[in-house]
């Protein structure tokens, strides 16, 4: 057995103490983990600056993505975040144990629902080292073991993290095993074969890689495949706050999954509307890829080709097309989009209405910025991940991502044969105003 398994068997187990913590011992260890982030900032900073320098090299030699680099940089900005991301965990509820329904099956027979920890957890991930105190507080709150595996890009700034953050929680009373940290890139198969004891599995990264992980595993996986998100502006629209906002869509970071990657506007409003935001993404460098119709409104812009629509750039590129009618805005989106997030600029509430019931995405803005899209910012203290899934969990997925439930029948040596047959007892069904012993 390898190395790897074996971590992964002790955290299974783990997981099992993990998952009856006090919330007492959690908030204590989680306060633990942001003192020392916060105490040990010139060792994450040095650890980093090591990464930056390798990363640099795998930058030049085509190794890695630009948008990659950008993701894999930390600064006391960054670090702050980390700490407040930890801080709001301690401040959501416990969800562990909660009580989501109970029902009387017959007088003494009473059906509770009761919210528990899926159990054993694999996050895979390229660059974004803050990942691994986003993932791991929200994992110990929720009472979830979990193992990560990092990309080499990002390996010593993984380190320092995960080393700090388990040991403040171990010191705190946290199982150590129930946190484990790979490094070889052959841990990757490991990960992906262990459905025995992975219940799981987190991919953060590119579409080509969340798609390789997902290909090549029985495990069930929760993420999305890309990030292909749109501006829709449309013929009844504010054009300045429209330019306004989809400008932060693009450019406030163009790196990450929720920032537009595909302008679309209503042939009403295309050359007023264009006329401003033009010069906007200009003066940001943003190069445009522009239609045969939008091309002649967009100074310095090149023509755009078919594969454009699909594209996730992650950079500062957008593609723009103009559409006749807002169902062809739909269209478009629920044809070349990821189903993660896109958003409607109009002034008519009867067109946004119709955009959020028909857009069949994740998260459907309306008159707000794409990067809304995260799960700091719903207010679930953090996330560990973006899901387009249509199962279990979707859009910025945070505590409750983390959560399934189990079935707790509590009755009085009743038997099935009772109720069955003619003369039989019959089931109440009714809600139960019993109280949860347990």
């Amino acid at each position: 057995m390898s190395d790897v398994v074996d971590q992964i068997i002790k955290a299974k187990t783990a997981s099992i103490d993990l998952s009856v913590l006090s919330t007492e011992v959690k908030d204590a260890a989680l306060r633990a983990m942001a003192g020392a982030l916060n105490a040990r900032r010139s060792e994450i900073l040095d650890a980093n600056a090591s990464d930056l320098e390798r990363g640099r090299a795998m930058l030049d030699a085509g190794e890695i993505s630009g948008s990659m680099f950008k993701r894999l940089r930390l600064d006391d900005s960054k670090i702050d975040g980390m700490i407040d991301g930890i801080m709001d965990v301690i401040a959501l509820g416990d969800p562990v144990g909660e009580v989501m329904s109970s029902l009387d099956l017959d007088d003494g027979l009473t059906l509770h629902q009761i919210r528990c920890p899926i159990g054993m957890l694999g996050v895979i991930f390229e660059s974004r080292p803050d990942v691994v105190p986003q993932i791991m507080s929200l994992c110990l709150k929720s009472g979830n073991a979990v193992a990560f595996k990092g990309g080499r890009e990002a390996l010593d700034s993984i380190r320092v993290l995960f080393d700090i953050l388990r040991d403040a929680a171990s010191d705190a009373g946290v199982p150590a095993d129930a946190f484990v940290l790979m490094e070889s890139r052959s841990d990757i198969d490991s990960i992906l074969g262990l459905h025995e004891y992975i219940d799981l599995l987190i991919p953060r990264g590119s579409n080509e890689f969340v798609r390789y992980i997902q290909s090549h595993t029985a495990i069930p996986v929760l993420g999305h495949a890309a990030g292909v998100c749109h501006v829709y502006v449309d013929s009844a629209v504010d054009i300045p706050q429209a330019a306004k906002v989809l400008l932060d869509s693009k450019t406030q970071y163009p790196a990450v999954c929720n920032a537009a990657e595909t302008l679309l506007v209503h042939s009403d409003v295309a050359e007023d509307f264009l006329g401003v935001a033009a010069p906007m993404l200009s003066d940001a460098g943003v190069e445009v890829r522009a239609d045969v119709r939008s091309l002649p409104l967009i100074p310095g812009s090149i023509p755009a080709v078919e594969e454009d629509w699909d594209i996730e750039y992650g950079d500062l590129t957008i593609s723009v097309r103009v559409v006749d009618s807002l169902s062809e805005a739909i269209t478009h989106i629920n044809t070349h989009g990821s189903h993660h997030t896109d958003a409607i600029m109009t002034t008519d509430m009867s067109h946004a209405a119709v955009f959020a019931r028909m857009v069949d995405s994740a998260d459907v803005f309306v008159n707000a910025s794409t990067r809304f899209a995260d799960g700091f910012r719903y207010g679930k203290g953090a996330e560990v991940g973006i899901s387009t899934n249509k199962i279990h969990s979707r859009g910025p997925v945070g505590m409750e991502g983390l959560m399934i439930y189990k079935y707790v029948l509590i009755g009085n040596g009743q038997i099935v044969a009772d109720y069955v047959g003619r003369d039989c007892r019959r089931f109440k069904h009714t809600p139960s105003d019993s109280e949860y012993p347990f």
